[in-house]
């Protein structure tokens, strides 16, 4: 296996005969990030792990859990899916990294040996950046009618959402994505403003809005393996290479479901490991990460590992402060806030009539601050606000915008 990636996203591709293909398609952007930071395409060595073992078992390698915030982007109620099938998700990664997913009394016997619990888990935050209680869910409504691939996702000012900090969260951004995306991944190293996985909303978890043949939740699954530090099993290349001792070379992605032995590259009499979560096989009939995928994955938490740092998050702590009102949604498409920094007023720009409405503005603490209305034209006075960041809701929408004050005292 001889090239590396340089990019981690899936492609829904509708082929002549109606059934959905998975193809690779972020070179471009990851290429950029990597002119400022080469080594970004260098393959993860695994380490010993540094980490003293947690586990009454004698040998057995200590358990990571990681906070996950699942940002949810929407313009329809449709996209804006419930936190149930957001929950979906997140039991499929914990069964996925665990080998506790029932199909993989599927893996041929030739692999099953191979297959390994990787003692990673996933959970939804308590506590959010700022130390308040939260459900580890973020909801959006937006403007942008379809992602692409380019940071905009991962900013309020272009209409996503703002990360949360990198160091001591996993990011998800679950939103409508363009040209049939369905997912793609940071590398570890990246700026923290740019690190995370995003999502198709249509592949997502199980339940609600999930579609075949990505409704079994493995989109996120393959995509958190790249954020770990993980190649497509065929090295993004023919017969290329993954880095990995344990998976046996292959001409290139699986498509679809396949059964029996599929021998490419002179890969031996077992053939490909087409059920590997790194390949591109249907969600269906994807099943094992092996010891050495593991390694790598793990090896990022050592102490010098560009993911040891959530090991001390305080995401997964009794949190201090009550949780905000509202989660931090924006006002809905088409209002908009400015100026932003406000001095002494804020605009309401709307081609609706909020005149005369009720204002409440709370800090990020969520502690009520003010209560005043729009005036006429759309303006908001604030007189005597201190400088910081607060959440303004309008009326009866019960949707809040953050936005920074910097009034004169």
């Amino acid at each position: 296996m001889k090239h590396f990636l340089l990019a981690s996203c899936c492609l829904l591709l509708l082929l002549p005969q109606g059934h959905a293909q998975r193809a690779c398609g972020a070179h471009d952007l990851l290429l950029e990030a990597s002119r400022a930071n080469p080594s970004l395409v260098n393959p993860i060595i695994p380490r010993q792990s540094a980490l003293k073992t947690d586990s009454d078992v004698p040998g057995e390698v200590p358990l990571i859990r990681i906070p996950v915030v699942v940002h949810v982007l929407f313009n329809n109620e449709q996209q804006n899916i419930s936190e149930a099938q957001i929950r979906s998700q997140i039991e499929v990664l914990n069964k996925d990294f665990r080998k506790l997913n029932a199909d993989t009394s599927f893996i041929p016997p030739a692999f099953r040996s191979l297959s390994t619990d990787c003692r990673i888990e996933f959970q939804l935050a308590s506590s959010d950046p700022a130390g308040r209680a939260t459900k580890g869910i973020v909801r959006c409504a937006t403007g942008v009618r379809a992602f692409s691939i380019d940071p905009g996702i991962m900013s309020t000012a272009s209409g996503g959402s703002d990360p949360w900090d990198a160091a001591s969260y996993l990011n998800i951004w679950v939103a409508p994505l363009s040209r049939g995306l369905v997912g793609y991944s940071s590398p570890p190293g990246i700026r923290k403003d740019l690190d995370g996985v995003v999502i198709a909303f249509n592949a997502f978890g199980t339940t609600g809005t999930a579609q075949p043949p990505c409704n079994k939740g493995r989109t996120a699954t393959h995509e958190i393996g790249h954020w770990l530090g993980l190649r497509h099993i065929w090295g993004d290349a023919d017969c290329g290479n993954d880095y990995i001792e344990d998976t046996p070379p292959q001409s290139g992605s699986t498509n679809g479901c396949p059964s029996g032995i599929v021998s490419t590259c002179n890969n031996g009499p077992n053939g490909n490991m087409y059920m590997n979560f790194m390949d591109f096989t249907d969600d269906a009939c994807i099943s094992m990460f092996t010891a050495g995928q593991s390694a790598v994955m793990r090896s990022l938490f050592d102490e010098s590992g560009s993911r040891h740092s959530l090991l001390q998050s305080g995401g997964l702590s009794a949190p201090m402060y009550p949780a905000l009102p509202e989660e931090h949604l924006p006002l809905p498409s088409g209002l908009r806030l400015f100026p932003n920094p406000a001095y002494g007023f804020v605009q309401i720009d709307t081609g609706h009539q909020l005149d005369g409405q009720a204002v409440v503005i709370r800090n990020y603490a969520g502690q009520l601050v003010m209560q005043t209305s729009v005036s006429r034209g759309g303006k908001i006075m604030l007189n005597g606000l201190k400088s910081g960041m607060y959440f303004l809701t309008v009326g009866k929408s019960k949707v809040t915008k953050l936005f920074v004050s910097n009034s004169a005292q």
